[in-house]
């Protein structure tokens, strides 16, 4: 017969004889070496401050990363001969550094990411994780950020984990025995939390129109900010909706507990609240923890268009910095500066588009700079992420633009009457300039 409790006691032995502190663990790191930091909420801020801390011994040290929460102290200039950043999406802890020449950035579809990893197209020396406790079993879970880490970890030689009393047990495939990492600091530190945005007057309006697009039994994909939140507050009264989508923050909640939220309606994963990172408050991390109801999974596979594609009325919902009136939407920079990335924006307007009765949806704002210039415009300013031929409807607080089956002139027409009507006018002027658009 097996005994559990010495089996118990054997995996425990071996756990804490990896238990080490950041200072022994980062020691690790060579000049040279290329790291992967978790991302998100799940930024594994202990292990950064000590990989910061060892500057003055370290060169060319590579560091991939997508969003992190919290201070990217490896950006600052007196640290540009010992760390640089190769950013997979730009988050506002290092947009300066990308726009000043001092980091890197990858346009690439979130669906991708771990592709590169697995194929060493980036390679990985050292995988800093954050991870929750481990169970009787000696797993541990991923937590709040699946979405890369899986792939950056199984490729990389050496593996640091911190393992934090805090972080939530997320379910799905989100768990990694402990016997794959290579060092464990253990800490006991809250989460980072994002603020609940409260729509305003516009965003609201924003939020009544994308609603009305939003049928009953149809899944869901939107992200965080005011217009997802106000798209949210609206969908009170609708049926059986479910949840396919790379994130979500606080907003979800209340129509899940609501019974708004269902899940019973989708092909793929019914029953469950399918997703790859969460970001929010300390509500929003108890609330998944240790909750069947969501499904974590990597971004290879909830951001893979195909498997999107087959959840029945699919609804994609993102947002834009710029449209121009033949449908092409910019969401990554402004002008010659670099702002965000691609993220899962592309890969879930394709899979909506290709689900049955699917719907994709960019949501904007029709002004911006205090409204003193247009976001529905001639032509962008910066980089078209998603193309002409990939949005269905374009909403902003002045109404809904339906793209799909139209012509250019028609596209035109249908944009200019859902832009600012201080800038209509004008939008109208500059495209009889154009023949094809006149």
């Amino acid at each position: 017969m097996i005994n559990t409790d010495e089996l118990t006691q054997t995996w425990r032995s071996l756990y804490r004889s990896k238990v080490t502190t950041a200072e022994r663990a980062l020691a690790a790191v060579r000049s040279g070496d290329s790291i992967y930091i978790q991302s998100n909420a799940a930024a594994p801020a202990t292990l950064i401050d000590a990989l910061v801390n060892r500057a003055s011994e370290l060169t060319k040290v590579k560091i991939f990363h997508l969003l992190t929460l919290g201070p990217a102290q490896y950006v600052d200039s007196k640290y540009v001969d010992s760390f640089r950043v190769h950013a997979l999406f730009i988050g506002k802890n290092v947009r300066e550094a990308v726009n000043a020449g001092r980091a890197d950035y990858t346009p690439v579809f979130l669906s991708d990411i771990p592709e590169l990893f697995t194929n060493k197209t980036l390679s990985v020396d050292v995988c800093l994780i954050h991870v929750s406790e481990p169970d009787e079993h000696g797993y541990c879970s991923y937590g709040v950020s699946v979405d890369c880490t899986i792939a950056a970890r199984k490729s990389a030689k050496i593996v640091i984990a911190q393992v934090n009393k805090q972080m939530p047990r997320t379910m799905g495939r989100a768990f990694v025995h402990f016997s794959k990492f290579d060092h464990i600091v253990e800490v006991d530190s809250p989460l980072p939390e994002l603020p609940h945005d409260h729509p305003d007057a516009d965003q609201s309006a924003i939020g009544r129109n994308v609603a009305d697009l939003i049928e009953d039994g149809a899944t869901l994909q939107t992200g965080i900010g005011g217009i997802p939140n106000a798209v949210l507050r609206n969908l009170g009264g609708k049926k059986n909706l479910g949840v396919h989508t790379e994130m979500f923050s606080d907003g979800l909640i209340d129509l899940i507990e609501s019974g708004v939220v269902t899940n019973d309606m989708k092909t793929v994963l019914p029953g469950k609240c399918a997703v790859s990172f969460v970001i929010g408050s300390e509500r929003l991390y108890k609330f998944v923890n240790n909750n069947p109801l969501f499904e974590f999974q990597s971004t290879d596979f909830i951001n893979d268009p195909y498997i999107i594609g087959q959840n029945y009325r699919m609804t994609a919902i993102n947002s834009a910095i710029e449209v121009d009136v033949t449908g092409q939407v910019c969401s990554d920079s402004i002008g010659d500066s670099l702002y965000s990335g691609f993220g899962g924006q592309v890969d879930f307007i394709r899979g909506a588009a290709r689900a049955k009765e699917g719907k994709a949806i960019i949501a904007l704002r029709s002004t911006a700079m205090n409204g003193t210039r247009s976001r529905i415009v001639l032509r962008v300013s910066g980089g078209v992420v998603t193309s002409r031929a990939d949005v269905h409807y374009v909403v902003t607080e002045f109404g809904v633009a339906q793209l799909y089956g139209k012509n250019v002139r028609e596209r035109a027409v249908a944009l200019i009457a859902i832009a600012h009507p201080k800038f209509q006018e004008e939008l109208e002027r500059e495209c009889s300039k154009i023949p094809w658009l006149a």
